[in-house]
């Protein structure tokens, strides 16, 4: 479903990696390895569309993802390492509305069980800006526990500040996602085991 073909990228001047080269079919997870300053990040937004590569071309079901505009979209999440939220806002009404920006509509209950499985109970209404570092990585990764819809996730490091608990929670729902036929990319520094799910690792 996913194929990389002879990637690079250059950023500043700088050749962060070249000759890129894979195939991720249906039902496979993707790790994403490399030091700092290697291009880990680049390369999830080469596959999202979001960059253009210096060379090569990354594709979906055969077609170039920067040609597929919102068809792809409709079948994409993707999760930078910040967390895309707004401060102002409660993790209920981030969570919808950047379901609804993604193609999906999620009712109140629906948002509010997101939360909750994602260990936010209670805290559905308060202002982002008042949760811990962990608690807003949870209020963005909320948006997985109804992302079945989405073919193709797309996560960079999004392991980063979860306790324990948080961790296996969503090592079981990246599980699960490939399990039932999902493709799943990730880049992570912690060493979480995933090791029942079909996967192969990218190293740049």
């Amino acid at each position: 479903m996913l194929a990389l073909r002879d990637l690079g990228c250059t950023r500043s001047g700088r050749r962060l990696f070249s000759g890129v080269s894979c195939t991720v079919p249906a039902g496979q997870l993707l790790r994403v390895q490399g030091a700092n300053g290697a291009g880990k990040t680049s390369l999830l937004r080469i596959i999202c569309g979001l960059l253009e590569p210096t060379s090569g071309e990354a594709l979906w079901h055969d077609q170039g993802v920067t040609g597929l505009r919102e068809e792809f979209g409709r079948q994409l999440i993707y999760l930078g390492h910040a967390a895309a939220l707004k401060d102002d806002l409660s993790p209920l009404e981030n969570l919808q509305a950047a379901s609804t920006l993604g193609g999906q509509w999620l009712d109140t209950a629906q948002a509010r069980a997101a939360l909750a499985a994602a260990g936010l109970a209670g805290y559905h209404n308060t202002p982002v800006r008042r949760l811990s570092q962990g608690q807003r990585r949870r209020s963005a990764l909320a948006r997985l526990v109804h992302g079945q819809y989405a073919a193709l996730w797309v996560l960079d490091e999004p392991f980063t500040a979860l306790d324990v608990l948080a961790t296996q929670w969503l090592a079981g729902l990246v599980r699960n996602q490939v399990r039932a036929g999902g493709v799943v990319v990730l880049t992570s520094h912690q060493d979480v085991a995933i090791d029942d799910a079909p996967q192969q690792v990218l190293s740049l």
